[in-house]
């Protein structure tokens, strides 16, 4: 059996699961780190007060009723792309930047910082990012200045710019306004090292765990840019499915996949993950 015709499965039985009012993304189990097995003792519920704290439980929301299963109904076309491009420069850009990573001149002060959309809208689902766009964040838990945009944008509006910012993430079309900071790769990686090196000082992981989990999300970025995605309703789904896909492939290890979980839940835990 090909790996697509089983991850097509995958999502069937996913989906085919969602009858109840609320649908809960399946929650990664905390992983022991090989080479820090102590350092689980400092992730506790106290810690990640500050900007970013409360991301686990915003990955873990469950959809409401109303937005489960839901599939955009719009062909992500030239047309379609079109009308996003126009949506996203008149209401988004300012806050999630050129290149929908967060980083829009609005964004500044903001708490939590708006998302990396062009990334995490391909891990999540039709259902999950349409309903957050909808409702936007002002309910718990994610406690966010996102206005509920189905009371601005009609439904097409807000499919058309769910298929831009994809297309974003993904490559397909080119930034084309001037609402952020273009982040190089050097200056992406320089913030990722930043990230690991405030967790090592922190005592959550050591330097080499956090050297496997940026060698990690390496190959998952490949993954991704090799057309891997929508494989679940929110990262909670899909990054299993890839570790385990890297896994099969022979490109990380099972004992390099463990380490990634391990360190990316202490990131999410206390905020550091942004």
């Amino acid at each position: 059996m090909s790996k697509k015709i089983l991850l097509m499965i995958v999502l069937v039985l996913s989906l085919a699961a969602c009858g109840t009012a609320e649908v809960e993304p399946t929650a990664v189990p905390p992983t022991v780190s090989p080479s820090n097995t102590e350092a689980t003792a400092n992730t506790g519920g106290g810690m990640g007060a500050g900007m970013g704290g409360n991301m686990r439980d915003r990955h873990h929301a469950p959809i409401p009723e109303e937005y489960t299963a839901v599939a955009n109904p719009i062909e992500a076309d030239e047309a379609s792309l079109a009308r996003g491009a126009e949506v996203y420069e008149t209401h988004c850009v300012s806050c999630h930047g050129d290149e929908a990573m967060g980083d829009g001149p609005a964004a500044v002060g903001l708490d939590p910082a708006p998302v990396p959309i062009a990334r995490t809208s391909r891990m999540m689902g039709d259902d999950y990012l349409f309903y957050r766009v909808s409702e936007g964040g002002s309910m718990e838990p994610f406690n966010s200045s996102m206005p509920a945009w189905k009371d601005i944008l009609d439904e097409d509006a807000r499919w058309d710019v769910l298929n831009y910012v994809r297309a974003l993430g993904s490559g397909d079309v080119e930034p084309q306004f001037r609402g952020g900071v273009e982040m190089s790769a050097e200056e992406e990686a320089a913030k990722h090292a930043e990230m690991i090196a405030a967790g090592v000082e922190q005592e959550l992981f050591t330097q080499e765990d956090g050297d496997v989990f940026l060698a990690v999300h390496d190959e998952i970025n490949a993954l991704q840019e090799e057309g891997v995605e929508e494989m679940g309703s929110g990262p909670d789904e899909m990054l299993p499915l890839m570790l385990s896909m890297l896994v099969e492939d022979g490109r990380i290890t099972q004992e390099e996949a463990d380490t990634f979980t391990f360190v990316h839940d202490s990131l999410e835990e206390t905020g550091l993950m942004q």
